[in-house]
């Protein structure tokens, strides 16, 4: 990468003392979970209501969105899903960002999240102002966004990607001599520049999950372990992908964990994706990848402390009130529909 455009310490900070002091909902009991799974499956039949989820979100809101016809997959497969159901209401379990990509897709359905405030520190460590204050300084460059940004950093945007087909479109940009800006990860872009070999301006932004597995930890980890397989997401620092037997997107490390002769796999990424690894891969054993060591904060401890604000009371509280919807101003919306349909369009 010629130069990368560094967060301000002080909003870094700010990002990681939010995630510290979320507050994660409290589980009910075993009574009290079975009213409520009941009660959400009437009000989803009763309100043409859907559900789309992420993998890191709980695996009893998983559960229910299997066993609803709902989907549970990673930020990708929740845009296609969410376009092509017919359902009139789009129940969106992750954080806020997806939300807001689906009413983008989707602005004559309703969007609604279990909590407003579910967000993520991708989005928060690229505000829209001076991201495209930057943007405009080289004219010259396309610009490439993150799924995990704002609606309206999506708007300034020409292309969106996700960390699926990120590699793949940017191979794509630099056949075609172009020369980019992306945002807002910074260890997603240094890993797609590396395998693409665009020329690439990158924002330093972080996932506060993948930023805090640890390098010198993983190897120790390792060697207790050697003949597991190490998967890796591309949210992770360069030491930590460096020594992955596979990188890729959620989507990509499940088949990876189906598809591996390995009995023991060593994963870094949220472990909200255990519960589909265990369904793809029963029988292995699934080892966090450490976020412990030195220099350690555990903010997140390997998972989303945002994705864990999604419960089943708030949930169901949603769909009794109606509260919680998502809306995009149409300016903003129209902006952002294009490097979404670009992205999708590539996809197919």
């Amino acid at each position: 990468m010629d130069r990368a455009i560094e967060v301000p310490k002080s909003l870094e900070n700010e990002i990681r003392s939010i995630a510290a002091h979320t507050l994660r909902p409290v589980a009910p009991s075993d009574e009290a979970r079975e009213a409520l799974q009941k009660r959400i499956k009437t009000l989803l039949i009763e309100q043409d209501a859907v559900l789309v989820v992420h993998y890191y979100v709980d695996e009893l809101l998983q559960i229910l969105a299997d066993e609803t016809g709902g989907y549970v997959g990673d930020s990708l497969g929740m845009a296609y899903f969410g376009r092509d159901h017919r359902a009139q209401t789009l129940l969106v379990v992750g954080v806020r960002f997806m939300g807001e990509t689906a009413k983008i897709l989707n602005p004559e359905k309703r969007v609604i999240m279990p909590d407003l405030d579910a967000t993520c520190s991708l989005d928060l460590s690229c505000p829209v102002d001076e991201f495209s204050a930057y943007c405009d300084e080289h004219p010259d460059r396309l610009v490439v966004v993150y799924a995990n940004t704002s609606a309206a950093v999506k708007a300034r945007a020409d292309w969106m990607v996700t960390s699926t087909n990120a590699v793949d479109i940017m191979k794509y940009l630099k056949a075609e001599g172009r020369k980019v800006i992306f945002a807002s990860d910074k260890h997603l872009g240094r890993y797609v520049q590396q395998q693409s070999g665009i020329d690439m301006l990158c924002w330093q932004g972080f996932c506060v999950v993948h930023d805090e597995f640890k390098t010198v930890e993983l190897q120790r980890m390792m060697q207790l372990y050697p003949d597991a397989d190490v998967l890796v997401h591309p949210e992770s620092p360069e030491g930590v992908i460096a020594l992955a037997d596979v990188v890729g997107s959620t989507s990509q490390l499940l088949r990876a964990a189906r598809e591996s002769a390995a009995k023991q796999l060593i994963v870094a990424t949220d472990y909200g994706l255990f519960h589909k690894m265990h369904q793809a891969a029963p029988g292995k054993e699934l080892i966090v990848a450490p976020t412990g060591g030195e220099g350690a904060t555990c903010i997140s401890c390997a998972h989303c402390p945002w994705m864990a604000m999604n419960g089943l009371e708030n949930l169901c509280q949603v769909l009794e009130t109606g509260i919680n919807q998502i809306h995009v101003p149409e300016e903003i919306r129209i902006k952002a529909l294009v490097p979404i349909e670009r992205m999708l369009k590539f996809s197919r």
